[in-house]
């Protein structure tokens, strides 16, 4: 292992990260043969192989996900030391990987790209995935900064909320229930529900407000994507249970309406949160510091006029 390198080791961790060598190379702006000789280059250097290859599917053998484990440390402590470096220098450089859910691809995009007109040296990537996944890359060190719903318990994290995040009952524009000016829990338990799955924070934001009606919803459909839900539920095969910052297109075209629930909307928060064993590099203050400042008048401007957020004090959902 002593001759291998620090490139490699980044490919085989982009590698392990999708189980697709097509998709790395995609990431890192490589071609493919270029990503599976760097593979090969490290598999050489262990004297074992890191991959099991079935046609197309990829997975990791034993020996690969214990070097997995490691080949993270290690690049987690050079991006510790690169980050060091630029603290000393007072830099606004470098890379920055930010984690976000899912959900957060609604705006984030957005904000990122003034900050990134306000902070040209720093270059930033981004890593998406559900609450439990977004824990866990954390933990991994993977990511620098998330941008999540309730912050974990599982983990030293300092959490900064930096804006109102709220949930509604959606539904197709013809549903019978929107007959109903504002419709109890109760009245939701003949319809089947289109709903994230297990694991996301919409998910569970769902699950603890209609726990305290006693009401355990008919899941007919899971999915992870909120995009195949708003088709799903357009096409009136059922309701769902969204963040409004997903529906905002669809809510000022009409393809979508608000169930208006009592008790809703679920108003959480959107925060930015950091292990604490992490020292932050100057770009991620920088970002940090972004968030605070603007994301909350950037999100009330987009999304403010399709409903009062001011929330019942009844309808919070825990913040952890």
């Amino acid at each position: 292992m002593k001759n291998a390198t620090i490139r490699q080791l980044r490919v085989f961790t982009e590698v392990a990260r999708h189980l697709s060598f097509a998709r790395a190379a995609e990431v890192l702006h490589l071609t493919p043969p270029a990503v599976t000789m760097q593979v090969k280059e490290l598999e050489g250097h262990v004297g074992m192989p890191l991959f099991e290859r079935q046609g197309r599917q990829v997975s990791l053998t034993t020996v690969g996900e214990y070097m997995l484990v490691y080949a993270r440390r290690i690049i987690a402590t050079l991006k510790d030391a690169e980050d060091a470096a630029a603290r000393l220098q007072h830099l606004e450089m470098g890379t920055l990987t930010i984690g976000m859910v899912s959900t957060a691809k609604y705006f984030l995009p957005r904000l990122l790209a003034g900050f990134q007109r306000e902070h040209e040296g720093i270059e930033t990537r981004l890593a998406v995935g559900n609450r439990e996944q977004l824990v866990k890359m954390l933990h991994g060190n993977e990511v620098d900064i998330a941008i999540m719903g309730r912050p974990p318990k599982e983990l030293a994290t300092r959490a900064e909320p930096f804006a109102a995040h709220p949930h509604v009952f959606v539904a197709a524009p013809d549903h019978p229930l929107l007959k109903v000016a504002h419709p109890t829990v109760d009245m939701l338990r003949p319809y089947g529900f289109i709903s994230r799955e297990r694991g996301s924070g919409t998910r569970a934001a769902m699950e603890h407000f209609l726990n305290q009606s006693r009401m355990e919803p008919r899941v007919v459909m899971e999915m992870g994507s909120n995009e195949t839900i708003k088709q799903a539920v357009m096409a009136g095969m059922g309701i769902s249970f969204l963040s409004l910052h997903t529906i905002g297109l669809e809510l000022e075209h009409k393809l979508i309406s608000v169930l208006e629930v009592e008790g809703t909307p679920i108003v959480r928060a959107w925060n930015v949160v950091h292990t604490l064993s992490k020292l932050l590099s100057p770009a991620a203050e920088s970002f940090r510091y972004y968030m605070l400042e603007r994301a909350e008048q950037d999100l009330a401007r987009s999304y403010g006029r399709f409903m009062n957020l001011e929330a019942p004090p009844s309808a919070a959902a825990p913040a952890a």
